[in-house]
């Protein structure tokens, strides 16, 4: 087993997830939102689970879609390796027509550092993975652009954004907005309203393997394969701007 392995595993398993995902949705329809949730959330997970128990059956596993015990299962602490999973990045999105900023993240954890990972955004089309980390755009300079949840942007991203002479921009899932940093569509990524660690994971992997800024808003570096998988906040930024943005956000917390 190799480290390549794991990075094209992790490739491999995102996209396969995604295009049963597509499939998911074209067999039923938006008419119940709920119901496509459901059953994308269910198909995804199954999928995952048993390929990863087929391609790595001496790796733990932490997925959002597991049961409350599985995630407190002492053997994944005890572990030197454990993949990470998100079968379904942003549901809301994926249940609504026409929309594309959803994914499916798989990251793997080793020796207690993430070490690959993928991201797949199915109805985009491509896959962002630590195989071939994708190439930084370059910072300009100037106004910039910060991403931000559609539904609930945190009010100190707001503030954050005016004091820094940043624009927001509206994107769904997690693993979205932290792909369009890596692919130049905004420059930088801000979340402080509560978080997972299969939320950032495996688009985490990918930001640090393109040489992204990647940490907790404090600065603090992101810790993954804990006993509470919450990390509730993230800052994920072209470099060239990571220590504007965590002066900015120091400031507005004195």
């Amino acid at each position: 087993m190799t480290i390549r392995d794991d990075h094209s595993l992790a490739a491999d398993l995102a996209t396969e997830a995604g295009e049963r995902l597509l499939a998911v949705r074209a067999r039923e329809g938006f008419a119940d939102p709920a119901a496509l949730r459901a059953a994308g959330d269910r198909e995804s997970h199954l999928f995952l689970m048993d390929a990863l128990a087929r391609q790595r059956p001496s790796d733990r596993v932490l997925s959002e879609e597991a049961t409350r015990e599985e995630r407190l299962d002492p053997r994944r602490l005890q572990a030197d390796r454990v993949w990470i999973v998100d079968p379904l990045d942003g549901t809301r999105e994926f249940s609504e027509e026409g929309r594309s900023d959803w994914a499916v993240h798989v990251a793997l954890w080793e020796h207690g550092k993430l070490t690959a990972g993928a991201v797949a955004l199915p109805a985009q089309g491509r896959t962002l993975g630590t195989a071939e980390p994708p190439k930084l755009p370059a910072y300009e300079g100037g106004r910039f652009r910060i991403a931000v949840s559609r539904t609930r942007p945190p009010e100190f991203v707001r503030n954050l954004a005016r004091l820094v002479g940043a624009d927001l921009v509206p994107i769904g899932s997690a693993g979205a907005k932290i792909s369009a940093v890596l692919t130049g569509d905004v420059e930088a990524y801000v979340h402080a309203g509560g978080q997972y660690e299969w939320d950032s994971a495996a688009p985490v992997a990918v930001a640090q393997a393109a040489g992204a800024h990647a940490s907790r808003i404090d600065g603090a570096a992101l810790t993954y394969n804990q006993a509470d998988p919450s990390l509730p906040d993230i800052l994920v930024s072209l470099p060239d701007l990571a220590t504007t943005l965590l002066a900015g956000i120091r400031d507005l917390h004195r």
